[in-house]
């Protein structure tokens, strides 16, 4: 399944030359996972209520060019095939025809103990 949202770079995002802070981005990748979970049918306030949460273990993103105050970026985000209590999330951020950024954030299912534990069905299924 895979998402797109866009968003408008807002001032506060940039640098002092306009750009935006490559700390920004992980963010944007962030944004677009909630609305990727969401439209799986599984928002993030659920999940946690049912006792499930998905840390960051692992995040990587690779620059290609630069987005500006007032830029719209869309930010594209897929989920991959699950591996044991894993999943991993690629992402694109484009402007228009001309790719910035791409990524990846890697997550466990964990319990409220923050151990590692099986997701749900449902959630396997809706992946497969």
């Amino acid at each position: 399944m895979e998402i797109s949202l866009d968003l408008i770079v807002r001032y506060a995002e940039t640098d002092q030359m306009g750009i935006v802070h490559h700390s920004v981005y992980p963010i944007y990748f962030e944004a677009a996972r909630v609305e990727l979970m969401k439209a799986m049918g599984f928002p993030y306030n659920e999940m946690e209520m049912k006792g499930f949460y998905l840390p960051v273990i692992d995040l990587g993103v690779t620059y290609k060019n630069s987005a500006k105050f007032g830029d719209t970026v869309t930010v594209k985000a897929k989920i991959n095939p699950f591996q044991g209590v894993r999943v991993r999330i690629d992402y694109e951020i484009m402007n228009g025809s001309s790719l910035l950024a791409t990524g990846h954030t890697v997550h466990v299912f964990t319990g409220t103990d923050n151990r590692p534990c099986r997701p749900f069905t449902d959630f396997v299924d809706r992946i497969k």
